[in-house]
């Protein structure tokens, strides 16, 4: 169990979560006394694989417009419970007339990809003004590698035009992972989701779920229906808003951190175990170490281009949402994704 800025996390299978007047009472089998937290100290909760919780706690909570979150062990999103909906319903028409304007969608699309290769780049460049020799010319060349991506972006056309600069530029980034973990028993090599077969795959997907649960909370904040998108495609049950908006800021905030956590040995092959099926999970102390480190990173401040002022992270999917919402409603021209120069 972790209290962070807000939010709760409860991590350890077994546990469950009883609605007991005004708090949330904590029970674990194996645990003794009486863990009682206040409900007025939370904005979410967040239940990894294997916690239970009532149905009269979820329903307050939905009452309270206090989110409740599930992932999986491995932090993968599962599912999500905010209450009624809320926003200004002018809003989501304006975002749904977007999205059924071809020229319209492909412009927000290439403008968050833009942004995500960009963050990519600098993550690049930063890491090779640290080291030197064949480390430093082999990282900036990828650096070099993502520059002609982000040239192909501006005759891009369609919205498929769009996902595969941004797959050919996923993969020259990811290539580039050897320079950026210095120890290389914690990875094979490129991006593997599902499963993750290896321990900074298993980092990086956990940290995104840790990034999905913010942009989507973000989203629902400002008005958005983080459904309907326009880089992600359209399906039941898919936020592709909040996939959407997540392509900027997942370089930066999530890669950075997974970088460094393993590059300082804050994380070690002990925190992660490998299945059976050959994917990888963080154990129970790894995760409470992960969950610590993403919500001290989000009090960091960040340069914010067209802000041209510092931002906390935790701050930054509110404020883009925000920026995003400006333009549908026509107050900005364009959408201006989060960069750093």
């Amino acid at each position: 169990m972790t209290e962070l800025l807000n939010t709760l996390y409860i991590q350890t299978p077994g546990t469950s979560l009883h609605l007991d007047g005004d708090t949330i009472r904590v029970y674990h089998p194996d645990q003794t006394g009486r863990h009682l937290i206040p409900l007025v100290r939370l904005d979410h909760l967040v239940l990894f694989g294997g916690v239970n919780i009532t149905d009269d706690l979820i329903l307050r909570c939905a009452d309270d417009r206090r989110s409740v979150t599930w992932l999986t062990g491995m932090g993968r999103f599962r599912a999500r419970t905010n209450g009624p909906t809320s926003g200004n319903p002018l809003l989501r028409q304006a975002q749904h007339r977007a999205a059924d304007t071809p020229d319209h969608r492909l412009a927000i699309a290439t403008a968050m990809i833009a942004g995500k290769i960009h963050n990519s780049r600098q993550n690049l460049l930063r890491a090779a003004r640290d080291t030197s020799g064949h480390r430093q010319t082999a990282l900036r060349a990828s650096a070099e590698l993502l520059a002609q991506r982000l040239d192909l972006l501006r005759t891009a056309d369609t919205i498929d035009t769009v996902l595969g600069v941004e797959g050919i530029a996923a993969r020259d980034y990811f290539t580039a992972a050897p320079y950026l973990v210095t120890d290389k028993t914690l990875h094979d090599g490129g991006r593997h989701k599902r499963p993750p077969t290896d321990p900074l795959n298993c980092l990086l997907s956990f940290l995104y779920g840790m990034l999905r649960v913010a942009v989507h909370g973000a989203l629902e904040h400002v008005g958005l229906d983080p459904y309907i998108g326009y880089l992600h495609g359209v399906r039941p049950g898919k936020p592709a808003l909040a996939l959407d908006l997540m392509e900027e800021f997942r370089p930066l905030l999530a890669d950075r951190l997974a970088f460094t956590m393993l590059n300082r040995k804050e994380l070690t092959a002990d925190d992660f175990e490998k299945l059976p099926t050959g994917a990888y999970r963080l154990t129970e102390t790894g995760r409470k170490t992960v969950l610590t480190a993403w919500q001290t990173s989000r009090r960091r401040p960040w340069p914010h281009a067209h802000l041209t002022t510092d931002v906390e992270a935790a701050v930054l999917p509110l404020i883009q949402a925000r920026l995003l919402a400006r333009h549908l409603r026509g107050d900005l021209d364009t959408y201006r994704p989060w960069t750093v120069n």
